[in-house]
C-alpha cells in the first residue's frame, strides 16, 4: 500500500489560495501568484498538453512528485473551482475521488482522469482512492478544509509545500482549525530557489 501525499503552494503568512476563491476566481484574487514558479516549468506544461520550458531542480522535483500518485482525493470546493479551468482533458489522468454531499454518477473525462463523487465522507473516499491506487500512492489534492481534516485524523504521510516569498494578507489559510494539540512533523528536505522555496515534511 502507497502513501498519502500533499502538495500545496503556500503564502508567507500560510494562505493557499486568495480571497474569494471560486468559480469565478479558482485560485482566490491574487492567488495565482503562488503558483507563478510554476508556470514555466516543462513538467508543468507537458501536464498542460504544450511543449517547452525550464528544466532545472524545480522542474525535477515536480516531475518525480507527479510520478508518485496512482488516485486523487478532492474536496467539493476544489472540484467546483476547477470544473471549468480543467475542461475536457483536466490534468490528472488517473481516478479522482470528490467528498462531497451532492450524489451524482462518476464522470469520464479525456486522457484518464474519472471523477467519482463519493457521500460517505473523507474516510470513505481515501479507502476507494487506496484500492484504486494499488502500491502507488493516494494524492490529497485540497482544498485546506480537506487537508486539514487528513491532518487531524493522522491520515496524511507527507507534505510538500512551496513556499512562495509573498503576503496573501486574507483567503484561505492552510493550517487553521487543527485544534489545539501540538502535531509533529519532520523535515526531510529543502531546496530553495529565487521565486520559492520548497519544504518535504513527513508526519513524526
Amino acid at each position: 500500500m502507497g502513501e498519502v501525499i500533499a502538495r500545496l503552494a503556500m503564502s508567507l503568512d500560510g494562505y493557499v489560495a486568495g480571497p474569494d476563491s471560486g468559480r469565478e476566481h479558482p485560485l482566490g484574487i491574487g492567488g495565482e501568484r503562488l503558483h507563478q514558479w510554476l508556470y514555466g516549468l516543462r513538467t508543468f506544461r507537458r501536464m498542460q498538453g504544450m511543449e517547452g520550458g525550464d528544466t532545472g531542480p524545480d522542474d525535477q522535483l515536480i516531475a518525480a512528485w507527479i510520478e508518485r500518485p496512482g488516485a486523487v482525493v478532492m474536496g467539493h470546493g476544489m472540484y467546483i473551482n476547477g470544473e471549468l479551468p480543467w475542461g475536457e482533458d483536466p490534468p490528472f489522468h488517473m481516478p479522482v475521488h470528490v467528498v462531497t454531499h451532492h450524489a451524482r454518477e462518476s464522470l469520464v473525462k479525456q486522457g484518464g482522469t474519472t471523477f467519482h463523487f463519493v457521500t460517505e465522507g473523507p474516510e470513505h473516499a481515501l479507502a476507494l482512492a487506496r484500492k484504486a491506487a494499488g502500491e502507488k500512492d493516494v494524492s490529497l489534492a485540497g482544498g485546506a478544509d480537506l487537508v486539514q481534516q487528513f491532518i487531524r485524523a493522522g491520515w496524511l504521510d507527507e507534505l510538500l509545500l512551496h513556499v512562495v516569498p509573498v503576503l496573501a494578507c486574507g483567503g484561505r489559510r492552510l493550517f487553521d482549525g487543527l485544534g489545539d494539540q501540538h502535531i509533529e512533523w519532520r523535515k526531510t528536505q529543502v531546496l530553495d530557489s529565487p521565486g520559492v522555496t520548497h519544504v518535504r515534511l513527513r508526519a513524526a
